[in-house]
């Protein structure tokens, strides 16, 4: 099958400026999801989409092809969905080749490993399964510890819990934002992303850092630093080189 990794990157991040090429455990935030893809072998082309000259620098350094976003694109309010067909469009353009696959890699999630990615993929085998979401499952933000307010009042979000011990609660997961893989085809004849029926990619909870803000970075840099034996400290003192 033709694969196509879209690694979307846009670089205006009100949170964090330049979050995409934010160093992590030694590395440029983007770099990790650009090896992880180039690592899979079932991947048959791996690209950055981004409005920014600087990231696409860093993208074509770390060896990842580059199509550069209209602006249009790259708002508050652009529907990752527009983005994603975009790409889809110009990769099949460009290579001159339909894709059966696409892979959403979010470069805010940095965890995930090829691993991942392939195992992910090797549930798309099934046929009868048009898209897949990573996730992971929830601990102590399950829905039943949660409370909604009426007016100045707390209500039990989910109603009255079903069990009094969180582990007897029932499994619910919280996407993380690492893998989205959909059937090329019915994303180009409906417009949209995902289509039932979905299937979860179900990660751990430890690889599902999802940065959005500063502590999500500080956060990641620890974890990837240990789970990669990387020397040094928290809090973006890496290189953003090689």
């Amino acid at each position: 099958m033709n694969i196509l990794a879209i690694i979307p990157a846009r670089g205006g991040s009100k949170g964090i400026p330049y979050k995409n090429i934010a160093p992590v455990a030694g590395k440029p935030l983007i770099a990790w999801s650009i090896m992880a893809a180039r690592s899979c072998p079932e991947i048959t082309h791996c690209l950055v989409s981004t409005d920014d000259e600087r990231i696409g620098e860093v993208a074509s350094e770390w060896g990842c092809g580059v199509l550069r976003r209209p602006r249009e694109l790259a708002t508050d309010e652009s529907p990752m969905s527009v983005v994603v067909m975009h790409a889809l469009a110009e990769a099949e353009r460009i290579n001159g080749i339909s894709y059966d696959i696409f892979l959403l890699l979010q470069p805010t999630a940095p965890m995930r490993t090829p691993t991942d990615i392939t195992n992910a993929l090797s549930e798309m085998n099934d046929s009868s399964i048009n898209s897949l979401i990573s996730v992971y499952p929830v601990g102590s933000d399950h829905p039943q510890l949660m409370f909604r307010l009426e007016g100045d009042i707390l209500v039990p979000f989910a109603g009255v819990p079903s069990a009094t011990r969180r582990q007897d609660f029932p499994p619910v997961f919280h996407r993380n934002g690492a893998i989205y893989a959909c059937r090329a085809g019915l994303a180009k004849e409906e417009g949209k992303l995902l289509h039932d029926p979905i299937r979860p990619f179900i990660m751990p909870a430890a690889r599902s850092v999802n940065i959005d803000e500063w502590h999500d970075l500080l956060l990641a840099d620890i974890l990837m630093r240990r789970q990669y034996e990387i020397p040094g400290g928290a809090g973006g003192q890496g290189s953003n080189q090689r």
